[in-house]
């Protein structure tokens, strides 16, 4: 069983340290960009996006929280970005920490992120997934999800 809770203020560094080289590595293999400069863009999109850490407005950061006998247990995080003007909520962050991989904590966070918003206004979620992330992609197209299109880039010939 997992629950979500809102991430804390005293856990947001350890989120970031986790985001900042997990985005990193995203954007250095997608954009054929070096890991130093792909390092500084993941930066960058911390200070922008999340500028007042968990009090960022219309940022939602949860923790996802493997319910145990004795104690809780952080599984992985959810950074969701809310869209009241169409409905929508983003998914922009999702992830089980590999310890925590291949137990069945991804399908459960997905059910438990659908009834934290079941009774709200929100009617839809979105997200982005690499094209070569096919577990990713597997778990959000079993979980319902359905491709909407598909993101594509090509380097400019130099002459």
């Amino acid at each position: 069983m997992v629950k979500l809770r809102r991430m804390r203020a005293d856990e947001f560094s350890a989120y970031v340290e986790y985001f900042v080289p997990d985005y990193a590595a995203d954007i250095s293999a997608n954009y054929d960009v070096d890991i130093q400069t792909a390092t500084k863009r993941a930066e960058q999109a911390v200070e922008e996006s999340l500028a007042q850490g968990v009090e960022t407005p219309g940022q939602l950061l949860l923790c996802i929280v493997a319910e145990r006998d004795e104690a809780d247990t952080l599984v992985g995080y959810l950074w969701c970005q809310s869209n009241a003007e169409n409905q929508t909520v983003f998914i922009s962050d999702f992830c089980i920490l590999p310890p925590h991989r291949g137990k069945g904590f991804a399908r459960l966070a997905l059910a438990a992120l659908n009834e934290w918003f079941s009774e709200t206004e929100f009617g839809e979620f979105r997200l982005r997934v690499a094209a070569g992330n096919s577990i990713a992609k597997n778990l959000y197209l079993s979980a319902g999800f359905a491709p909407t299109g598909i993101n594509m880039r090509k380097p400019i010939e130099r002459a």
